[in-house]
């Protein structure tokens, strides 16, 4: 069941928590897991620093001895070799690789279209302007958790590529209990046409990308989502390597009328809370009646659903239904939210683009369902979440470049500007400043 509430003020509760907002705030059977592995009780944070050092030191042999520690998984070579993605590949029906070679084909077709522009100019005096470089080697994570993923290796190498860096790594976690990933994503890996491919998951992979290790060599940044212990595991190696942003639980919101599809707007809602018990959520609409037919249609569809368990502590934790004064308020409310995804399943919804600041992605209409969005649409699904969405877009080819600027000015603007370059120094009691822009005041 997913409540309805009746008013904004009753819905505050969803409408500000975002599933664990805090590393503090740790589940017990989380504290009780880090117990059994690390032998006395740690805060995430303490846990994770404990693994980085250790990998940071004897590299391949922690991330083993920890592997095996952890999820008892005992790999006997951490890289995968490529033979064994396209073995994969190959071992899938024609339908699903055709699937994943259609998904890979609109992901790069959407980021080829995004312009890396480089300029120069004479205007200022002498030659300005920015050149944007490919970074020279990235770090993909690609979760593994209760199901495999091979769409966020897709939505993250892909653009990568396109941005023309020269070699991207892939670290994901061996299914459990055996010694290879998943074959969907050792497949994706082969579609997407990544360097190489690692089974480390979790901070062990985090850590052996940012420190490199005997294995798998130090990337110049990291991307993609993962649980609790990667992302505090990507906060702590930053610095030593760029990120692409911390992802926490995955959230949608949906705006909808009456003249959306109940069956549709439940479903999309079952979908997203299906990903993670932390999963967020919420319809906002100004329609009671809709919101019954939303209720009715979620109890009903949630009997056939495979991770029911999952959904219903979801929709219990941060989902619900939210009626709203209009459709205005709801459109504001879910703004105010800044949401990863954002779906407006309104009769119009062109015309409330221009209201929205702050979401991932927004999704115009009932056709345009997050599901299409994490698999095929072509955008990258590795979005903002936990209100990031209010300075942080979503991962795109400007996430694996860098911009150098070129400053190249000519001898009499030198000259002008040199004055007033010392009058700064000699302000800021740099002299050594103000006397490298007086010599170029004057003539050799």
């Amino acid at each position: 069941m997913i409540t309805i509430y009746e008013n904004l003020d009753a819905a505050a509760g969803i409408l500000t928590r975002r599933g664990m907002s805090s590393v503090d705030d740790v589940p017990p059977a989380l504290m009780e897991s880090i117990e059994r592995v690390f032998g006395e009780r740690l805060t995430p944070e303490a846990a994770v620093a404990r693994l980085l050092a250790d990998v940071r030191a004897r590299g391949d042999s922690a991330i083993r001895e920890w592997g095996a520690r952890i999820d008892g998984t005992t790999v006997s070579a951490l890289e995968v070799p490529p033979a064994q993605w396209k073995a994969a590949y190959q071992s899938l029906e024609n339908s699903l690789r055709r699937a994943l070679e259609r998904a890979a084909d609109r992901i790069r077709a959407f980021h080829v279209r995004q312009p890396i522009p480089h300029w120069q100019t004479q205007e200022l005096g002498g030659l300005l302007g920015q050149r944007l470089v490919p970074l020279e080697r990235v770090g993909v994570y690609v979760p593994g958790g209760s199901a495999p993923l091979p769409s966020s290796l897709l939505m993250a190498a892909v653009p990568a590529r396109v941005a023309g860096v020269t070699e991207i790594v892939v670290c994901t976690p061996a299914e459990k209990g055996g010694e290879m990933p998943s074959p969907l994503v050792l497949a994706a890996a082969h579609v997407a046409k990544v360097n190489r491919l690692f089974a480390i998951g979790g901070a062990l992979a985090v850590g052996a990308m940012a420190f490199g290790t005997q294995t798998v060599p130090k990337v110049d940044k990291v991307v993609g989502a993962g649980g609790l212990f990667t992302t505090v595991a990507k906060r702590q190696v930053y610095g030593l390597v760029g990120l692409d942003g911390l992802y926490g639980p995955t959230e949608t919101i949906v705006v909808a009328d009456d003249s959306a599809d109940p069956r549709w707007v439940a479903a999309d809602l079952l979908a997203q809370a299906e990903h993670d018990p932390l999963a967020t959520a919420i319809l906002l609409t100004p329609s009671r009646s809709l919101a019954d037919a939303v209720q009715e249609e979620v109890s009903r569809q949630l009997q056939s659903l495979s991770r029911r368990e999952i959904i219903e502590a979801a929709l219990a934790g941060q989902g619900g239904i939210v009626l709203t004064p209009d459709l205005a308020t709801a459109v504001e409310v879910a703004d105010a939210f800044a949401p990863e995804h954002l779906c407006l399943s309104v009769a119009d919804p062109q015309a409330w683009v221009g209201q929205i600041r702050n979401a991932g992605g927004i999704f115009l209409g009932e056709h345009s369902c997050e599901v299409l969005g994490d698999y095929v649409a072509g955008p990258s699904h590795v979005m903002p979440t936990g209100g990031t969405a209010r300075f942080k877009g979503p991962l795109n080819v400007f996430d694996f470049v860098k911009v150098i600027n070129i400053i190249g000015l000519d001898a009499a603007t030198a000259r002008l500007l040199a004055n007033q370059a010392a009058e700064i120094a000699h302000a800021e009691s740099l002299t050594a400043h103000e006397a490298a822009a007086r010599y170029r005041a004057q003539d050799k």
